[in-house]
């Protein structure tokens, strides 16, 4: 079948929605470069594991040696909290890393 005619002034349209659309994928490129490099979040792994690591111990601890360790029979109670949100912590963080 054959084609149709196109108009003038919609061919010109069309290259010139092509060449926006061009320029428009080439500097979100630029900044999606530029995001990752500025934006990294390299560090998240480094800071959420040893958080929650931290909250496990300090549950470990109070459970075996609460009595006896100055600081935490002080807390009596409060140490459970303090563990939990450690590790609830510890999962906040670990929502950051992309």
């Amino acid at each position: 079948m054959p084609e149709s005619k196109v108009r003038k002034q919609a061919a010109e349209k069309k290259v010139a929605k092509t060449k926006v659309e061009t320029e428009k994928q080439r500097s979100q490129k630029k900044t999606k470069k530029t995001r990752m490099t500025a934006g990294t979040r390299d560090w998240v792994p480094w800071v959420f594991i040893p958080v929650g690591l931290l909250g496990v111990l300090w549950l470990l601890v109070f459970y075996i040696a609460g009595n006896r360790v100055p600081g935490m029979q002080d807390l009596q109670n409060w140490n459970y909290l303090i563990g939990i949100g450690l590790i609830a912590t510890s999962f906040g963080i670990a929502t950051l890393w992309k």
